[in-house]
């Protein structure tokens, strides 16, 4: 997935990601916080910062895989779309919270914090060279 470089002054939205396997996502702890602009969705935020959120289909919701839960800020987000709810809905350990990272659009500004599944990795991910 190509993320969209961003000018450094509009990153003034903290994201904080939370991962019960931080390891996989590349994070050094279990909680990183992030700094991300209005326009940007949680995956390009991810990525952008090198926290590797898994994305099968480049970001384009043709997969689940960037499943992550919303625990605080999801009226800063945009709504879901039908495509992404029928998407997120093949995920494991689907909530009331769940949404695809590629599919959050960040409209407001305010605090947001997701959470990352443990199983949210593709363990035979080449890494690259």
């Amino acid at each position: 997935m190509h993320v969209r470089p961003v000018d450094p002054t509009t990153l003034t939205i903290p994201v904080t990601f939370l991962s019960d396997d931080p390891d996989s996502l590349g994070m050094e702890g279990p909680e990183r916080v992030v700094m991300a602009a209005k326009g940007q969705n949680l995956l390009e935020v991810a990525l952008g910062n090198e926290i590797n959120v898994e994305h099968a289909c480049g970001g384009v919701c043709a997969c689940s895989t960037c499943h992550i839960y919303v625990q605080e800020g999801m009226s800063l987000l945009s709504e879901p779309t039908e495509p992404e709810e029928d998407r997120v809905e093949e995920a494991p350990g689907l909530a009331r919270n769940s949404r695809l990272s590629c599919q959050c659009e960040i409209l407001c500004e305010g605090k947001i914090l997701v959470r990352v599944p443990a199983w949210n990795r593709n363990a035979v991910k080449e890494v690259p060279h």
